[in-house]
């Protein structure tokens, strides 16, 4: 990771789960499901590892790289390429996600949010322990 990647997001991208599901076989990345609570818009950050997300459920919305929102709903599909700048936007209605990482590893392992201006060292995102309480990260993610 030389060059720091780019975020993508395909509207209406799958209409059923089974669009989903031919996705994956078609990636070969490994599944889980998130079931998003309400939480605050989350810092800016990056993952070390390859993710698909695709939004089930619900509507919100992500950051980009130069901090402009980009809406999500039901049918859209979001690439975040490892090293992709984003952050997660405001919840205040659950949303459903299938979420799928290149890597086979645990999820909040995949998830930790990675600080910018380490980019490319893997260095962890500093987070108020009050913020990780509210998103269910244990403390020693």
């Amino acid at each position: 990771m030389s060059e720091r990647s780019v975020m993508r997001i395909e509207k209406n991208a799958f209409e059923t789960r089974q669009d989903v599901y031919r996705d994956m076989i078609e990636t070969g990345y490994w599944p889980t499901t998130y079931l998003s609570p309400a939480s605050p818009e989350l810092p800016v950050h990056w993952h070390d590892g390859d993710i698909i997300g695709y939004l089930i459920d619900g509507e919100t919305y992500v950051l980009d790289e130069n901090g402009e929102r980009r809406d999500l709903s039901a049918g859209d599909k979001l690439i975040l390429p490892a090293g992709a700048l984003h952050a997660e936007g405001k919840v205040t209605d659950p949303v459903t996600y299938i979420v799928t990482l290149k890597r086979c590893e645990a999820f909040f392992q995949a998830l930790r949010m990675l600080d910018p201006a380490a980019y490319p060292n893997p260095d962890l995102l500093a987070l108020d322990p009050e913020l990780m309480a509210t998103l269910g990260i244990p403390p020693t993610a």
